[in-house]
């Protein structure tokens, strides 16, 4: 079937149910075939945070017919890459090769992703890893404290989540678990198989049919429920750092809702380049950072607007509240017609760029298809910016700041100090 809207994209349902589309590039030199799962860390129980991501590493360590070294060298033998990756709704594997490598990349997607060997050995080597990763976010306060903010964001709620999982339960997680985490989600239902590049479509499907074969039918969408109202909370952890790590957030609209393309425009106008507000004042101006930034998060049903600044330990006070003073300018004044332009100049600009290569391609088709169940053309998603007004902005940035707000912080703060954060 192809979308009326692109010609370029072609879209087939195989009897198991699995879902295949492909978007062809005809000047391209290479081709990028994503599976993609719609399961990740937001669908494990809390006895198995963290399962999504132990299996995503563990799908490469081999299968029933090829090695970990035989999955490396066939990619690397012709110049490819493959790789995963764990969100929070889904988790997706890919493999980017030259065009003429198309159904090598099936064929060693379709194996990992049908017959993993889940070999005992390699599940605790893997498990290592995964510990080892862990230590490094742990090691990492700038990644740290946006942990803590989507904990503070959603509470309890399995969106507050650390994807890598907890230390005590990627530790317990057994052979079994992952074995029947696999099982249960990783059915054709639950998949998409999404390729941008060189290709025909029609040979592809016939690819990807024969590399799926083994999989059997059917299968289950995990079944979500939106986190409740939030709160005004304040999560500080003490770090002997040379920054202070700092986070605002605020509930923010989610994939699905209509006010995305101006939630988007909003954040570009706030903290989303050089030209934003915080960027110019925080950095610009004051000369309080080095990093600043806003950035939104969407899922299926909630979503979350982010504030990043890393400063001195002793601006922290007067960091946030020049970071909260740009938030109040925004809400009160409104934005002008010159930051409206800019943004969705920005915008546009930016989702034409990404579209150079069939990585981009491939990408924005998976994730479409994950998040709305369904192909947002370019066209689409240029006229969404474009239609995007000032007043559509204002609003946006009302709803938004008028909920609670979460403040997350690492640093070197004592009881004094924490005094000092705004609360």
């Amino acid at each position: 079937m192809t979308d009326p809207q692109d010609p370029a994209v072609e879209q087939t349902e195989l009897p198991s149910g699995l879902r295949i589309v492909t978007e062809t590039m005809p000047e391209a030199r290479s081709v990028t075939i994503g599976a993609w799962v719609r399961v990740g860390g937001r669908d494990e129980p809390a006895p198995l945070s963290g399962a999504s991501h132990f299996l995503e590493h563990l799908l490469f360590k081999g299968t029933e017919d090829r090695s970990a070294r035989h999955i490396a060298e066939a990619v690397d033998s012709v110049g490819g890459e493959i790789n995963a990756f764990t969100a929070r709704e889904h988790t997706a594997y890919y493999a980017r090769l030259p065009h003429q490598q198309a159904e090598l990349g099936v064929a060693l997607l379709g194996d990992v992703l049908t017959a993993p060997a889940l070999r005992p050995v390699e599940v605790e080597a893997e498990r290592q890893v995964i510990v080892e990763e862990i230590l490094m976010n742990l090691d990492a306060p700038e990644d740290r404290v946006h942990t803590l903010l989507s904990e503070a964001v959603f509470g309890d709620h399995p969106l507050g989540r650390e994807v890598l999982g907890e230390m005590a339960t990627v530790e317990a997680i057994g052979r079994e678990d992952i074995a029947g985490f696999f099982g249960r989600w990783y059915r054709p239902a639950t998949m998409v198989i999404a390729a941008a590049g060189r290709l025909d479509h029609d040979r592809f499907v016939d690819a990807v049919a024969a590399a799926f074969v083994g999989q059997s039918a059917g299968g289950e969408r995990p079944e979500r429920t939106a986190p409740g109202p939030g709160e005004n909370v304040v999560r500080v952890e003490h770090d002997d750092t040379e920054q202070a790590h700092l986070c605002l957030g605020w509930r923010s609209p989610s994939t699905t809702d209509d006010d995305r393309w101006a939630m988007a425009v909003a954040n570009q106008i706030l903290g989303g380049g050089m030209a934003s507000r915080l960027f110019q004042e925080v950095r610009e101006e004051r000369g309080l950072a080095y990093a600043v930034y806003s950035h939104p998060s969407a899922y299926t049903d909630s979503g979350y607007l982010t504030i990043y600044c890393g400063t001195a330990p002793k601006r922290a006070r007067e960091t946030l509240t020049v970071m909260e003073d740009v938030v109040a300018a925004l809400v009160a004044d409104g934005v002008t017609d010159q930051e409206l332009a800019v943004a969705t100049g920005y915008l546009e600009g930016s989702l034409l760029l990404g579209l150079e290569d069939s990585g981009g391609r491939m990408g924005r088709l998976g994730r479409s298809i994950m998040q709305r169940d369904r192909i947002t053309s370019v066209d689409e998603h240029v006229a969404g910016i474009r239609a995007v007004a000032t007043d559509d902005v204002q609003r946006v940035l009302r709803q938004v700041f008028a909920g609670p707000r979460a403040l997350a912080a690492v640093g070197p703060f004592d009881d004094d100090a924490l005094g000092t954060l705004p609360q």
